[in-house]
């Protein structure tokens, strides 16, 4: 049965291991389930970005003085991090969904998080942490904007970022390796989240 637009507005929720994974999204009589293949449709319809928070990486900041060049002088994955980021490349491996393009901010845990996950990675300063309210993010969050309005149908994007990152692209919080489904909007605004890949 086609998806509904409606059905497309996910609001995924990761409940269970991959091949037994069910989402969710609301509807007008609450919360109903959606099967993997439906998410996976979304993908495999194209013209989407799945972008991701790194996976988790133990505090809050880089330590004062870091250097994005030497990566023993950031905040970096933990083992359950590298573990998470595996999975979440199992999750896309067990679906059969290949990114045409795997981007990364140039910060070493988001780096990780989408080699492990993927293996070849594009570093991109447009994913690197923002400073909200600077010219530097505007100018980020239009490169963002953008790019996400290139990605043809029947091809989609995983982007690996900061929260602060896709909060500014967005205004939504992310956890640790959590992903945001998001398709560009005419006219350059924010994209519209069509789902959640909550972490795994």
């Amino acid at each position: 049965m086609p998806l509904s637009r409606r059905s497309l507005l996910l609001n995924a929720t990761l409940v269970s291991t991959a091949p037994a994974a069910l989402f969710f999204h609301r509807s007008a009589t609450g919360v109903e389930p959606l099967d993997v293949p439906d998410v996976v449709r979304v993908l495999r319809t194209g013209g989407v970005v799945a972008a991701f928070r790194h996976a988790n990486a133990p505090g809050t900041f880089d330590p004062p003085g870091f250097l994005l060049e030497q990566c023993a002088t950031q905040r970096n994955l933990d083992d359950a991090g590298r573990a998470q980021a595996r999975r979440i490349g199992a999750w896309f491996a067990a679906q059969g969904l290949q990114p045409s393009a795997v981007r990364s901010s140039p910060w070493c845990r988001c780096i990780e998080t989408a080699t492990l996950a993927f293996g070849t990675v594009q570093r991109w300063d447009a994913l690197g942490s923002v400073r909200t309210g600077t010219d530097a993010a505007s100018s980020q969050v239009a490169a963002l904007r953008h790019a996400a309005a290139q990605v043809p149908p029947g091809r989609f994007e995983v982007w690996v970022s900061h929260q602060f990152t896709l909060s500014a692209l967005l205004g939504e919080s992310t956890a640790s390796g959590e992903g945001l489904v998001l398709r560009a909007m005419h006219g350059g605004g924010p994209p519209a989240l069509l789902g959640r890949l909550p972490p795994v």
